[in-house]
């Protein structure tokens, strides 16, 4: 058996509206798990509310105070809460402070860390909606409708 060890220093680091570093992309679990560190500037809008079908989320606050938001209700979050979100329920996040958040966070399996790629070759600037919904819908997660169920819903399965 061998052990991995990544130094955040050494981690992939995905430059974008929000800096993602990968510490584990599923290589070393047999794409079971995958962990990255999130750093949200103050004042950031997160992705659409969305819904993944295929991998749980977790979020674990190290600093600042992200809002969470889930079919209408809102959480703002301390450093120390862990949320949790399973298949199928809608969530975003954002950071409406005057701080940087800083949050570990899972994916169960692995299979987000390409999403967090792909946003990263979007065009400089405020990502457009439209491409980062498609980049969703390739890793089998659906944009919420403001009005009602993913935009997707037909292809949810799939």
């Amino acid at each position: 058996m061998t052990i991995s060890v990544v130094e955040l220093a050494a981690a992939e680091t995905i430059r974008g509206p929000m800096m993602v570093r990968v510490l584990e992309d599923g290589t070393n679990t047999d794409h079971r798990l995958g962990l990255v560190q999130v750093s949200i500037p103050p004042g950031m809008a997160g992705p659409p509310q969305h819904v993944h079908h295929r991998h749980d989320e977790t979020f674990y606050v190290v600093s600042g105070n992200p809002r969470f938001v889930s079919a209408g209700k809102q959480v703002d979050a301390r450093p120390g809460t862990l949320v949790t979100v399973p298949p199928g329920t809608p969530h975003t996040f954002s950071n409406p402070g005057e701080e940087p958040v800083e949050m570990l966070c899972t994916v169960t399996p692995d299979l987000y860390i390409g999403y967090f790629r792909e946003l990263a070759q979007l065009p400089p600037g405020a990502p457009d909606p439209a491409a980062v919904g498609a980049i969703m819908s390739r890793y089998f997660t659906d944009v919420v409708r403001p009005d009602g169920p993913p935009a997707n819903d037909a292809q949810a399965g799939s």
